[in-house]
């Protein structure tokens, strides 16, 4: 039988939540140009799979390091301001990144764009959680699917804007980046009124927890397994979005932008996923659902890689769907079983899915140059299998409005 625990944070605030969900897909739309730039970068530098790989984990390390540090910074002492600058790294990213004419200067200028996001999230997940009132999980997929969708856009950012105009295309994220800026120092003054409000008031916001009468011991466990889930997670997903593309090309003949379409449909499936997810979550319990976005695409996962063209198109869409119900609930559950430390629990939480993907990337890069690109596919297959681990997790209890 399900508890009610009473919440007395108040009402969301729509306007801050769809906004901040709004930045964060133009965030991620910039860093949607990195695999973006992939096949176009193996063609015109010549890399390999494996120095492609490294692009991303230069990315995608620097933004798992760096975010549980922001997180934990931010708890201690909140920065809304912050939000714009890290944006602004981002936009000198770009910039650079669309004029590089050399391997490793790619590299440093991804290193920007990896900052800007590190300081992003943790700070964008905050101002959701404060914004949500007791639609926490609500509030956080709608900030994750911007996330998300702006990710999905990865492959339609290959096929209109650098096939046809190649590297130097990137340069028109530079006015995405602006623009997220623009919004961003709107969303810092509401942040800092917040922070003023509860100083004058002479008080700290009432965080209630899902989570009732868990040892340290519980905590540390849950976490642990949680971290599992977000590996196999992660791992399968930058498998697709990153490198799934040659597999259509080589195993199937599609030119780069018929794969990258094919592409897109698992990334938008995938946004659709994450925004059902937390309203789902609200109703029947975080852990079922983490539970359930894990075991539904295992039998489509290892399927994938042994069937038509047709089906391969209908598998990427459910398996998009399904297996990204579970990403802003990680987040929730996450900042729930550790109430007191908000921005630190959503910097562990992303960050590690961004480290994830980082390591990921390398792994897979290498599997393909060593021992081909169907058979890497076929080792990833197996990967959502181990997001089973999720059935340890502590149940969880509903919020509801006071």
């Amino acid at each position: 039988m399900t508890t009610k625990t009473k919440s007395v944070i108040g009402n969301p605030v729509y306007p801050i939540i769809f906004a901040i969900g709004g930045v964060h897909l133009l965030n991620d739309s910039l860093q949607a140009v990195i695999p973006a730039m992939f096949p176009i970068l193996e063609k015109s530098m010549g890399l390999t799979f494996t120095q492609l790989g490294l692009i991303a984990f230069a990315l995608n390390m620097v933004a798992s390091v760096l975010q549980p540090v922001i997180g934990y910074l931010s708890d201690r002492k909140p920065k809304p301001f912050a939000l714009p600058i890290g944006m602004t790294f981002s936009m000198v990213g770009m910039a650079g990144l669309a004029f590089a004419p050399e391997y490793w200067m790619i590299l440093v200028f991804v290193i920007f764009l990896g900052f800007g996001s590190a300081v992003f999230h943790p700070e964008g997940s905050r101002v959701s959680f404060m914004a949500a009132g007791s639609k926490r999980g609500l509030a956080q997929s709608i900030y994750q699917v911007g996330g998300n969708t702006g990710q999905a856009l990865a492959p339609l950012i290959s096929a209109f804007i650098l096939v046809p105009l190649g590297q130097k295309g990137a340069a028109i994220f530079i006015l995405v980046a602006a623009l997220a800026i623009f919004i961003l120092m709107k969303i810092s003054r509401w942040y800092k009124e917040q922070l003023i409000q509860e100083k004058l008031n002479n008080r700290k916001r009432v965080i209630l927890s899902s989570m009732e009468n868990l040892t340290r011991k519980q905590i540390g466990i849950a976490l642990g397994l949680l971290l599992f889930i977000i590996f196999a997670r992660s791992f399968y997903v930058i498998s697709i979005t990153n490198f799934y593309i040659f597999h259509l090309i080589k195993n199937y003949g599609l030119t780069i932008s018929q794969g990258q379409i094919c592409i897109f449909i698992f990334l938008a499936l995938g946004a659709a996923g994450t925004f059902f997810g937390g309203p789902m979550a609200d109703k029947i319990g975080r852990k079922n659902v983490i539970v359930l976005s894990l075991a539904v695409p295992i039998p489509l996962c290892l399927l994938l890689p042994y069937v038509q063209l047709w089906a391969v198109i209908l598998l990427l869409a459910l398996i998009g769907f399904t297996i990204m119900l579970s990403f802003s609930v990680t987040v929730v559950y996450a900042q729930e079983l550790v109430p007191s430390k908000i921005g630190t629990m959503s910097g562990l939480t992303v960050g590690l899915a961004f480290g994830m993907g980082a390591i990921g990337s390398v792994v897979i890069g290498i599997l393909m140059d060593q021992i081909g690109i169907y058979e890497t596919m076929i080792v990833i297959s197996f990967l959502p299998i181990i997001g089973l681990v999720g059935l340890g997790l502590p149940k969880d209890q509903k919020i509801v409005a006071g």
